[in-house]
């Protein structure tokens, strides 16, 4: 799925871009750490507001990443719009430390719906623990009908 260095830029720089866009991504305050052709990694640093009551990170700050990494992860591969159809999540333990980590990778590209794994981890002190798993199905939409953000 590699593709090489100078046609993936441009995908990347059009992916970059239009998550910047994205008022939720702000909102969290997450970040892509890592994009490559078929994988993306976002973060996001632990803030009261992403909290449960009993300070774990919220199960909604999980999903958002999975739902938004499995995606990304997808538009990657051909530089495709991309919504996500389904995702089965399983919440391994509770999601404390000082970030939280999403890294999706695409198992299987498709031209109208891809396969994509994801896993959500904590970090604690520097070491990373393992919250949460899911798997994708993504929707590949055409990019010339993708609905466009209006600022």
């Amino acid at each position: 799925m590699e593709l090489p260095d100078a046609d993936f830029a441009p995908i990347a720089a059009r992916i970059r871009s239009n998550v910047l866009r994205q008022g939720f991504m702000t909102h969290v305050g997450a970040e892509i750490s890592d994009l490559t052709c078929g994988s993306c990694e976002l973060s996001v640093d632990r803030r009261p507001e992403l909290l449960q009551q009993n300070g774990f990170f919220h199960g909604g700050v999980t999903a958002f990443l999975i739902d938004n990494a499995t995606t990304i992860a997808a538009a990657t591969v051909k530089g495709q719009a991309a919504l996500t159809a389904e995702y089965k999540l399983n919440l391994l333990s509770p999601a404390s430390g000082s970030r939280l980590i999403c890294r999706a990778r695409v198992v299987k590209p498709g031209r109208q719906v891809s396969v994509v794994a994801a896993d959500v981890f904590c970090v604690i002190d520097g070491v990373e623990k393992h919250t949460a798993t899911a798997l994708a199905s993504i929707a590949m939409i055409d990019q010339a009908i993708a609905p466009k953000v209006v600022s």
